[in-house]
């Protein structure tokens, strides 16, 4: 029988009383479940492999960052995340008027369409068709979870810090 290194941590953990927790640099590996205020689901990693990331690098919503800080490995919790410290407030600025005829002709326009632009690097920028009439079409470009309350259901399978070379 082999034992893996997260075996072994965890068993001199349990041993020595020691307890990684989530700091501001750590190397974090958890399974999350991304939740609406109406429950629905939006994202999880529970059934596919967990998330793994470094802590301060600018790669999380700012409000999820700072829940996470100071959790223990092998907790399960959740975690509440206000829209500012989410996806933010939608901007009424990002909402643009769009000559119909700038759309395919062929293009069946219906509310809640998702539609792709480049921007001016050429990079993709996804936007959602919120009303049009005979001659406009106005497009969304806030992020579509701007304004919603987040709960993030995670367990936090390991943490270590940053420096340390992973198993």
């Amino acid at each position: 029988m082999t034992t893996s290194g997260r075996e072994i941590n965890e068993e001199v953990s349990a041993i020595s009383g020691v307890v990684n927790r989530i700091g501001s640099h750590s190397v974090v590996e958890l399974h999350f479940a991304l939740k609406l205020e109406d429950g629905s689901v939006v994202d999880s990693t529970f059934e596919k492999q967990p998330a793994k990331f470094t802590m301060g690098d600018g790669n999380l919503l700012p409000g999820f960052e700072q829940a996470l800080l100071g959790l223990p490995e092998g907790v399960r919790q959740e975690l509440l995340i206000k829209p500012e410290q989410g996806f933010g407030m939608p901007n009424p600025n990002n909402v643009q008027k769009i000559k119909k005829d700038q759309f395919a002709q062929d293009m069946e326009l219906t509310e809640g369409l998702m539609v792709s632009f480049a921007d001016a690097n050429k990079a993709e920028l996804p936007g959602v068709i919120k009303t049009f009439d005979e001659q406009w079409v106005w497009v969304d470009f806030n992020h579509p979870l701007a304004g919603k309350t987040l709960t993030f259901d995670v367990q936090i399978i390991a943490v270590r810090p940053a420096d340390k070379v992973s198993d």
